[in-house]
């Protein structure tokens, strides 16, 4: 299985198709949506690009293949534009034998979550791509495809057959990489 793992649109169809573009000829096979989809947030200055109707009719394009977490930026009224949805606050997944435990990151921390051993624990938030073992699980941040915080640019994560990358927007390299 193939999945692409996006956090933190923050309303940039710029950034968006740039991701998607890149990830067109991989074919995922899912798309984890981290949150904060369509909503700059009252913190962040307006993206490049910064067009929510857009990036929900993009997004609604791919509405079989997305399995999706609110954010803190994401509201109600975002799910009357979207055709998947988004109002969970997290999310569990049973992916090659794994516990995936997806959410945001504004409510769950990776400490306090009880998960077995060998899950995964997937968030956004931050802005900061993490790709690491924490223990006995593995923790994954993509990091944000408009806004990167950190000293890695703009990023999006991807998975398949046990290999876990965190993946530059502008380019596609190969930022970080995790075996299981």
């Amino acid at each position: 299985m193939k999945l692409a793992i996006i956090s933190d649109i923050h309303g940039s169809i710029i950034a968006l198709e740039r991701v998607l573009t890149q990830l067109e000829p991989w074919q995922p096979d899912h798309y984890l949506l981290l949150g904060d989809l369509l909503n700059h947030g009252p913190r962040n200055p307006l993206p490049e690009g910064y067009n929510p109707a857009a990036v929900a009719d993009r997004l609604n394009e791919l509405a079989p293949q997305i399995i999706a977490v609110r954010g803190n930026c994401d509201s109600e009224v975002d799910q009357m534009l979207l055709r998947f949805p988004i109002t969970a606050p997290y999310n569990q997944l049973l992916i090659d034998e794994r516990r995936w435990f997806v959410s945001h990151g504004h409510l769950y921390r990776s400490d306090e979550v009880q998960l077995p051993p060998g899950s995964l624990f997937l968030s956004g938030h931050t802005h900061v791509p993490v790709l690491e073992w924490q223990g006995e699980r593995v923790l994954m941040n993509p990091g944000s495809i408009c806004f990167p915080r950190g000293e890695l640019p703009a990023s999006y994560g991807c998975y398949e057959d046990g290999v876990l990358l965190v993946n530059a927007c502008e380019d596609g390299r190969e930022l970080l990489r995790l075996v299981l």
